[in-house]
């Protein structure tokens, strides 16, 4: 399998959805970008913010569209068109309601499995589902009615604690998947849990 060379994180622009469940991918490259010092600016051939620069010793590009998450198809295709990026190289994080807040799962191929921002990708990148995925979890307000309100709004104290510590095991991860130790890399990151405990 190919090496990673972009790592997608998707999210809602604005200040008003940041720190938002919806935003955690957005959050997985931003802090992925300050620990590797890859400065994100503004990217007009990709609709969003960008960096390009070695993580782990791997030639990697970040992206967070600037699109809304609905539309984030829009930014995905045209970073991979102008940059030749094929979609087998990608690795796209996305927050995951299917997964309780506190772990993190990279998945290879697949459908959309209800996320906006996957349903909106695959169509814009011809159909093609065989990129690479980090689900980050968010968890479930156990009722769909509820799932609007709970994706855009800010996770408690708990589990945003246990959602970045398992963004930093997921970053720790990242080697074994560039290296192609894909089953390796999910191992590791399958592994761990955290469930932070209010103060």
């Amino acid at each position: 399998m190919s090496a990673i060379r972009l790592i997608v994180g998707l999210g809602n622009p604005g200040t008003r959805y940041e720190g938002t469940r919806h935003n955690a991918g957005a959050f997985f490259v931003r802090r992925l970008a300050k620990q590797f010092d890859l400065p994100l600016t503004a990217d007009r051939n990709a609709l969003g913010e960008s960096a390009r620069g070695l993580i782990a010793g791997h030639d990697l590009r970040l992206l967070i569209p600037e699109t809304f998450m609905n539309e984030s198809g829009r930014s995905v295709a045209a970073m991979c068109h102008y940059y030749r990026i094929d979609p087998e190289v990608i690795l796209i994080a996305h927050d995951e309601l299917d997964i309780p807040a506190g772990q993190s799962r990279f998945k290879y191929d697949g459908g959309h499995g209800g996320h906006n921002g996957l349903r909106d990708i695959i169509p814009a990148m011809g159909g093609r589902r065989d990129f690479w995925r980090l689900r980050i979890g968010i968890g479930h307000p156990g009722a769909a009615k509820k799932v609007s309100g709970w994706v855009l709004s800010k996770a408690s104290p708990a589990d945003q604690a246990s959602i970045e510590a398992s963004t930093r095991a997921a970053i720790s991860a990242l080697p074994l998947l560039f290296e192609g130790e894909d089953i390796k890399a999910m191992t590791a990151l399958h592994s761990e849990s955290f469930t932070a405990k209010p103060a």
